[in-house]
């Protein structure tokens, strides 16, 4: 009894699968129907001329100059104490930070053999010796150096006293 229970739904299941197929003029019908409108949108509009493109003006990379957005230059802000060297203004530009003194040391007299003069800040909250190289009252002139000294020292930053 239960095997001809599933012979006849299965044989009812397989009819019905095959009885919801689409037909394949459906199928011609929509495709030509689709070609016959974008005939049409073709002869509505009428071919326009190619559009004008300026030209590109090629320049040699020493002609280009960079911009530099100073208003969105990072500037990390601590609480420090100037250890050696002259006082460091609003901004200053720092090109190393170390744990132990000696090694300030060592970058400053670099720093002084170079022509700046450089100053050794402490952070007592981070336990560092920080390296100023310049410092100045305007942040963009602090920028202006800190991309200047990048050359020789890439991770140069900004430092602004609390």
């Amino acid at each position: 009894m239960k095997k001809t229970l599933v012979f006849c739904l299965s044989v009812c299941a397989l009819a019905a699968f095959t009885s919801c197929g689409s037909s394949e003029s459906a199928y011609k019908k929509a495709y030509e129907k689709a070609k016959a409108q974008e005939a049409a949108q073709q002869s509505e509009e009428p071919q326009t001329t190619a559009p004008v493109v300026t030209p590109l003006e090629q320049k040699s990379s020493t002609e280009t100059t960079v911009v530099d957005n100073v208003d969105n230059a990072v500037v990390r802000q601590e609480n420090y104490s100037v250890v050696s060297g002259p006082v460091v203004k609003n901004f200053g530009v720092v090109v190393g930070s170390f744990s132990l003194k000696a090694n300030a040391e060592g970058v400053q007299n670099t720093l002084r053999n170079e022509g700046y003069n450089p100053s050794i800040v402490f952070n007592q909250e981070r336990n560092l010796y920080r390296v100023v190289a310049a410092s100045y009252d305007s942040k963009a002139d602090a920028v202006n150096s800190r991309n200047t000294l990048r050359a020789k020292y890439a991770d140069a930053w900004l430092l602004y006293k609390k």
